[in-house]
């Protein structure tokens, strides 16, 4: 490609689109046409012809877009306002074109994400906005063009400096004077990480959410903990806000909650706690922590391998001392659960998983089952599986702290 192309094409996929508020009829009779009211997605096409593939989505009032490449695996990354989006649950799930599949959604308060993954190297050679057929509704329009490998290396790269900012942290935890344990519990994915999905368009982010929910609720009423949540709404929170969450909450006692799927399918079934580890327990757990891992990845934020955040001696022991009460946790936690559920053949496993590296915070993550399972995926949607499961993590949770409440206000950061 020549140079002046090239940069007209740099140029466009950096390009950043204001619509005025006049740019199109307001959205009929609908909340998408209020002032300060969220867009309304209503619908997505995808369009190929020859090296290009055509995004298209129809927002019920104007918006402002920015558009950016990323590599290994390679994307494009669409940053847009906060958004509702009204679309069919199949929406980006088969490939055409140069997109090999796209998913979207809330990326944090106030702003909306669409992450295509590219079946090849591809760059934005062009985005455009114009009143749709009926010209009620605005029509946003993302061009893609095939190009090299060299070249799309080039363009992720320039665009990597100039490209839209990262999630923000969450807010931090106010801590007051409390001599209550802290329990941070960790709805696991959200917003445009769907996690698993399972048939009847049920997705992980919501199961666990719900589920995280009422375990609050449950361990509140008692009145004897301070429970926070990593979230508490379908929006997306990366690996490394979470576990600094639980840090800057000084949380005794982190708990993920997930529903993965796993490639065994029908066979493999049956709730499992994890504890962190350098070391994996067994290959299917090593699997399963490099696909958690990589969710940060798949709402298009670059976030690498989290720091340890040991530097001494004393630090070293700490971790070592944390990894033990984490999995005396464990122990509690499938004890509770022998007696009332379906648990995997290996129930307590270890795996490196990126959201349990605090080094001074008592951490699981707790597979409630497998949404590849239709046997789990029943009971994860039965209310009264849900309620003995949490009941159970409840009692879990007493026993865990049985000897701090013995000690009559002793406040130590671990139990």
């Amino acid at each position: 490609m020549q140079p002046a192309p090239f940069i007209r094409l740099m140029s466009a996929f950096l390009l950043a689109i204001a619509i005025a508020a006049g740019g199109a009829r307001a959205w009929a009779a609908g909340e998408g046409a209020k002032a300060g009211a969220s867009a309304v997605a209503a619908a997505v096409a995808v369009e190929s012809e020859g090296a290009k593939t055509r995004f298209k989505i129809t927002l019920s009032k104007a918006v402002t877009a920015q558009a950016f490449l990323m590599e290994r695996p390679d994307r494009v990354i669409v940053d847009l306002p906060e958004v509702s989006f009204h679309l069919p649950a199949e929406a980006g799930r088969s490939k055409e074109g140069l997109i090999a599949s796209y998913r979207y959604g809330l990326f944090a308060p106030g702003r909306s994400r669409v992450v295509m993954d590219l079946a090849q190297p591809a760059v934005v050679s062009g985005m455009t906005v114009q009143p749709d057929a009926s010209g009620a509704a605005t029509l946003l329009t993302i061009e893609l063009s095939r190009v090299e490998r060299e070249e799309f290396r080039r363009a992720a790269a320039e665009s990597a400096s100039k490209s839209a900012e990262g999630a923000p942290e969450p807010p931090a935890v106010q801590q007051a004077k409390d001599a209550r344990p802290v329990i941070m519990i960790d709805p696991g994915h959200g917003g445009i990480d769907p996690g698993a999905a399972a048939s009847g368009h049920v997705v992980e982010k919501d199961l666990v959410l719900s589920f995280a929910q009422r375990l609050k609720k449950k361990l509140e009423a008692g009145g004897r903990y301070k429970v926070v949540m990593t979230r508490d709404e379908d929006v997306f929170v990366s690996l490394g806000a979470r576990v600094k969450a639980a840090r800057a909450a000084q949380a005794d006692l982190f708990i993920s909650v997930h529903a993965d799927s796993i490639s065994g399918g029908q066979d493999v079934r049956g709730l499992t706690v994890y504890t962190g580890s350098e070391r994996a327990s067994d290959a299917d757990s090593a699997r399963l922590a490099d696909r958690e891992n990589k969710a940060d990845a798949a709402a298009g934020v670059e976030s690498g391998d989290m720091p340890d955040d040991v530097s001494d001696i004393l630090q070293e022991l700490t971790l070592r001392e944390t990894r033990s009460f984490s999995h005396g946790f464990a122990t509690r936690l499938v004890g509770e659960f022998d007696a009332v559920a379906r648990l995997n053949k290996n129930p307590h496993r270890q795996a490196r998983f990126q959201v349990l590296r605090a080094h001074d915070v008592p951490s699981v993550l707790v597979e409630l089952g497998y949404l590849s399972s239709q046997k789990d995926l029943d009971l994860l949607m039965s209310e009264e599986w849900r309620s003995k499961m949490v009941s159970a993590m409840a009692v879990a949770v007493d026993r865990f702290f049985a000897t701090r409440f013995a000690k009559q206000g002793a406040a130590a950061v671990l139990p």
